[in-house]
C-alpha cells in the first residue's frame, strides 16, 4: 500500500523521481513500470497489477451503461505506461503533465493502491477543502475504523485527583 507525501521536482525532460518506499513496493511486485493516468485534479500511478484489477471492475460493469463507458473511455485515453529508469524515475508525458498543470514541482502522495502526483499548489488547496470533510471520511463507521465506544470497566470507580491547595 502506497502511503505518505513526498516533494519532488520533475526535471526539464518530464521525469518525477518516484519516492524510495514506493520504487520497493513496486519492486516486490516485480513491476519495471507504473501505468499513469489522469485523475480528477492530480495524475494517479497504479503498479501493473492494480491497474488490472481496476480494468477487471469496470469491465465487470454494465458495458452499455452511459457511467461505465464514460469512465471506461476517461481513464484508459489518457493512460500511458511509464517505465521505471535505473535511478528510480518515471517519465511523465507531456499531454499528462499539462492536463494537470504539472511544471517542476509535485507532491508525490500515496493513495493505497496507487500513488498521485499533485501541483503543490492544487494539493495544498485540496487538503484545505478536505480537511472540513474529514467527519465523512468514515462513511457512519467509528473513526479511526474498527473503534467502538468504550464504557468504564466494571467495578469501583476510579479515585479523583486531590484537589489542589
Amino acid at each position: 500500500m502506497f502511503k505518505g507525501t513526498y516533494r519532488h521536482r520533475i526535471d526539464g525532460k518530464g521525469r518525477l523521481p518516484v519516492p524510495a518506499p514506493f520504487r520497493r513496493l513496486l519492486a516486490n511486485e516485480g513491476a519495471d513500470r507504473v501505468v499513469v493516468t489522469v485523475l480528477d485534479q492530480c495524475l494517479a500511478a497504479y503498479a501493473p497489477t492494480a491497474w488490472a484489477r481496476l480494468e477487471t471492475e469496470i469491465s465487470s460493469q454494465p458495458a452499455f451503461d452511459r457511467r461505465v463507458k464514460a469512465l471506461t473511455r476517461v481513464l484508459a485515453s489518457r493512460a500511458a505506461d511509464c517505465e521505471l529508469d535505473v535511478q528510480g524515475r518515471i517519465l511523465l508525458p507531456g499531454a499528462l503533465r499539462q492536463a494537470v498543470a504539472l511544471v517542476r514541482d509535485a507532491v508525490v502522495i500515496g493513495a493505497f493502491s496507487r500513488f498521485e502526483i499533485w501541483v503543490p499548489e492544487t494539493w495544498d488547496g485540496f487538503l484545505r477543502e478536505s480537511e472540513g470533510l474529514l467527519d465523512d471520511v468514515a462513511f457512519g463507521l467509528p473513526w479511526p475504523i474498527g473503534s467502538l465506544p468504550v464504557s468504564p470497566p466494571p467495578g469501583p470507580a476510579l479515585p479523583q485527583a486531590k484537589p489542589s491547595r
